[in-house]
């Protein structure tokens, strides 16, 4: 069994009644049901966080190597265009992670289109709404698979 963190970025608390032409009618609270059952499917455990203040998930990401975290799935959410602190904090965490977001983060606005984490990520995944998240769990299992741990 492996840990999987998934890491939120702000306003994703709003989901469900925040634009939901964009991001859709799930709440966060929804999304991360559905993760932890599928996790589960899969013999491993779900850590998941949101917070709406960027050092929260600095310090969220450093702790993931002493809270035995295989893989974070990070969802910065607006942090994505603007942290350089939890880029370094991911860099220096030194966990494989997969950026994710609803949305398809290059057909909307050009400031939108540019990832401080894209190129550190393993992956990418955007634009599948809630089902982003899905996708990016199945997408860690090979990761978790690859990851030291002990």
């Amino acid at each position: 069994m492996a840990i999987i963190s998934v890491i939120n970025g702000p306003n994703l608390n709003m989901l469900g009644t925040r634009e939901p032409g964009i991001y859709g009618a799930q709440t966060l609270a929804d999304i991360e049901n559905n993760l932890a059952q599928l996790a589960e499917q899969h013999g491993h455990e779900l850590l998941f966080y949101q917070s709406n203040a960027e050092h929260d998930l600095v310090n969220t990401v450093q702790q993931s190597k002493q809270n035995g975290v295989a893989v974070i799935l990070l969802n910065p959410a607006a942090l994505t265009h603007t942290s350089v602190a939890l880029r370094d904090a991911m860099l220096a965490s030194d966990t494989p992670f997969i950026e994710l977001h609803l949305s398809n983060v290059h057909a909307r606005e050009s400031f939108r289109q540019h990832s401080y984490f894209s190129d550190i990520a393993k992956g990418v995944i955007c634009g599948f709404g809630p089902k982003s998240y899905e996708l990016a769990l199945l997408a860690a299992l090979p990761l978790i698979e690859n990851t030291p741990r002990g």
